[in-house]
Parts: C-alpha cells; structure tokens; sequence
C-alpha cells in the first residue's frame, strides 16, 4: 500500500496511524521530496477526474487564471501539494482522502 500526500498533512498523519495499528504495511510518499511522474499523476487524474484537485486550498487560490484553467494534471505537476490528501493505492484500488468510506474499505 502507497499513500500518497505530504508529511505535515493531518489527514496523511491520522491515515498512516490507524492504518499502521490496523497492521497494514504502508510506504508513505511525501509528492514534495519526492514529485509525482507524468504517469502517476495520469493514472491518478484518471482515477479521480478533477475531484483530486482541493479547490479550497491556498495552493490552487494562489494559482493564476491561466494555471486555474489548466487541466489537472498541470496543476499536480506545478505545484504537487494542490492534490486531495491522501490518495491511496492499495493493490490495484484507488482511494482519496480519509473519510468513513475510505477508512471502512481500508480498516475492515
């Protein structure tokens, strides 16, 4: 299982935690130390569509015009930290974020 997000995030923090005490093996990928490849992040704006892209952050607030326009995945690769946290790929399954839904899937 990889998550995906960035070390200061507290839903990457609360995610790694239970999912550790649930004994998950979990590799945690900081996208800031260690940037998303064009593929990884096609595979995961294909997955997630725009709903990856936290609009409410200051990141994409920080963004122009033209980068707002832009497609998602030049907004992951301009600036990785505009992405959901977390994303996680378990297998061959996707999830995004940390929600009930999320953690019922991944918890049991």
């Amino acid at each position: 299982m990889i998550l995906f997000g960035i070390p200061t995030c507290d839903s990457c923090k609360k995610a790694m935690r239970a999912l550790e005490a649930a004994g998950r093996e979990v590799t945690f990928r900081d996208v800031r130390a260690a940037p998303l490849s064009e593929a990884e992040i096609a595979v995961i704006v294909r997955e997630f569509g725009d709903r990856v892209i936290n609009k409410q952050s200051t990141t994409y607030r920080g963004f122009s015009d033209f980068l707002k326009l832009s497609e998602p995945e030049a907004q992951i690769a301009s600036q990785p930290t505009v992405m959901k946290r977390p994303v996680i790929r378990d297998g061959e399954q996707w999830h995004l974020g940390w929600d009930e839904e999320v953690q019922a899937a991944l918890l049991g």
